[in-house]
């Protein structure tokens, strides 16, 4: 039975791996070509719809793939399968209910929820909590989605583990500086092209 057990984690893991990759594989082409800041671009769409179906069947059989399963990479993999499935809100937020659980018995990272949940609540039209996620605002600079209680976000991000988020923020502008800047214009149509998506899939009513 031990063996068994060994052989469908070792088998899981390199799945989750494999598909984890393919994500970073299409993102790293379409970034390169300049298609990934168009939009979300059909094939990226394609990839995260075939790697959350997948990862939703593996986690009714098997539950939330840890690090005790799977492996600390493996379960790495698995967590940004999650994060990028924004096209299917279902899946996305019955697997955050997974990663929570999970963190009450110290098996997933907090860091990995406040993630997670501060990306769910974006789609959802909703202020994240945590500042981990940063969007083009309506003046065209790129800033935090914004936070509930900002005042004492600082306290949430060490709670997970995070720095300030004013070094958040100063990182997050110095590693995009050499991206193009959206106009005020271009930034309310590239919102407004968002909202229209997030209702399209169901995030928003």
């Amino acid at each position: 039975m031990k063996s068994t057990a060994m052989l469908v984690s070792r088998d899981l893991r390199i799945e989750l791996l494999t598909l984890a990759e393919e994500d970073q594989r299409v993102r790293a082409e379409l970034a390169a070509s300049g298609e990934l800041f168009r939009g979300y671009h059909p094939r990226m769409a394609e990839t995260h719809r075939t790697n959350t179906a997948r990862l939703m069947a593996i986690c009714e059989g098997v539950g939330w793939p840890t690090v005790a399963l799977v492996g600390e990479d493996g379960a790495h993999a698995a967590w940004l399968i999650l994060q990028h499935s924004i096209g299917d809100p279902q899946a996305m937020r019955c697997g955050l209910a997974l990663v929570s659980e999970a963190a009450e018995c110290e098996a997933v990272s907090p860091l990995q929820v406040a993630m997670l949940e501060d990306r769910v609540r974006m789609l959802s039209g909703l202020p994240q909590r945590f500042g981990t996620q940063f969007h083009w605002d309506e003046v065209g600079d790129l800033n935090p989605w914004p936070i509930e209680d900002p005042d004492r976000v600082d306290e949430r991000r060490q709670m997970v583990g995070l720095g300030p988020l004013a070094e958040a923020v100063q990182s997050m502008q110095e590693r995009t500086s050499g991206a193009a800047q959206l106009t005020p214009a271009e930034a309310r149509a590239q919102w407004l092209e968002a909202e229209a998506w997030a209702r399209s899939v169901g995030w928003r009513d």
